[in-house]
């Protein structure tokens, strides 16, 4: 599986099959997309330039309840298990506690995806839940920016306890939080983690 970080939060999947989760600031068409999964409606995770860049005539749309009035083949609520195709995923709440941005009663989601034996959580623009605390995953991606999210600390708390295989840190370095966080996050997160820094690379 190739994992790609097109920057900011937009995560690209390419296995047998080519998976965007919220394309954002794609200029180029691509059209390449088989499956497209949307977080939430702010404009940086929704970003219909960017869907339709990538988007080709038989991609099928993956979005939240706030955006069933545009295009989608399938609209998800937090906290269910899911079957599109031959692959499954679960959506997991997506929310702040204690910040205004992405209040619990909006229904944001993150994902975790199950592909080719796999589990990746995109775990959206969240904080720290009851919710996040009860994934089981191998590899995470996981936003370490704060202001609208988990901030570094948080970040490397949580990881540190969950424990996947595998942390890559998004949602940092553009909008919101600098680059170093990553290097931060890198050398603050139990060795026994991979961490794998994917935005300036």
């Amino acid at each position: 599986m190739k994992i790609e970080v097109l920057g900011h939060a937009s995560v690209k999947l390419t296995g047998k099959k080519t998976i965007y989760v919220d394309p954002y600031h794609i200029q180029v068409e691509l059209k390449d997309a088989d499956y497209i999964f949307i977080t939430h409606d702010h404009y940086d995770h929704y970003d219909e330039k960017s869907i339709q860049n990538v988007r080709k005539d038989t991609t099928k749309i993956i979005v939240p309840t706030c955006l069933q009035d545009k295009t989608h083949d399938l609209v998800v609520e937090p906290g269910k298990h899911y079957q599109i195709d031959d692959f499954e995923f679960d959506t997991i709440p997506a929310y702040n506690l204690d910040k205004p941005f992405h209040p619990r009663e909006k229904n944001y989601v993150g994902y975790n995806i199950c592909l080719e034996d796999e589990f990746f959580y995109i775990m959206g623009d969240t904080d720290r839940t009851p919710e996040t605390d009860q994934v089981k995953t191998d590899i995470c991606f996981v936003p370490i920016g704060g202001t609208y999210t988990m901030d570094v600390a948080e970040a490397i708390e949580y990881i540190n306890d969950l424990h996947p295989q595998v942390a890559i840190p998004i949602h940092y370095g553009s909008i919101t939080g600098s680059l170093e966080l990553a290097d931060e996050f890198k050398e603050k997160v139990n060795k026994e983690i991979k961490v794998e820094i994917k935005i300036g690379e």
